[in-house]
């Protein structure tokens, strides 16, 4: 069964909403395991075992989380052949402006030449109910293209 591993870093009550809404849209898709992952203990096993990619973080001071970063660091090298042509979706909260932080993760994946297979969720301010249904989509969308 294709694996999907989510790397997010939850510290808010916003975050966590959205992470639920992530297990929910990836619970609609048959035959896919669901490996959450906190992104500071996520590591390149992890990543080797995956599938799929989905990463969530804050904006946090116009970047993505040091967590998030920090997978980033720990698994560029490790895995930066292994994984080419790696599937993966991305949402961002902020409270007013994710664009640093999807700029720099775009780089990043860019440099590891994954394959984004759902356009990027940016989401502002308290998430209401069609923010989370937007983040399901995105799971659902990033999960299906493993099934």
């Amino acid at each position: 069964m294709p694996r999907l591993l989510v790397v997010h870093h939850t510290p808010s009550p916003a975050l966590q909403a959205v992470l639920e809404a992530v297990k929910e849209g990836v619970a609609m898709v048959d035959d896919v395991e669901l490996q959450l992952r906190p992104a500071l203990s996520a590591g390149a096993a992890d990543l080797l075992a995956a599938d799929g990619v989905l990463l969530g973080t804050p904006a946090n001071i116009g970047y993505m989380s040091g967590a998030l970063k920090h997978f980033f660091d720990t698994v560029y090298y490790p895995c930066l052949e292994s994984t080419v042509g790696l599937p993966y979706g991305v949402y961002v909260h902020g409270n007013d402006d994710t664009a640093g932080a999807l700029n720099g993760i775009q780089k990043i994946v860019g440099g590891m030449r994954w394959k984004q297979v759902a356009a990027p969720l940016s989401l502002i301010g308290a998430p209401g109910p069609s923010d989370l249904e937007n983040v399901r989509e995105l799971a659902a969308t990033v999960a299906v293209t493993l099934a």
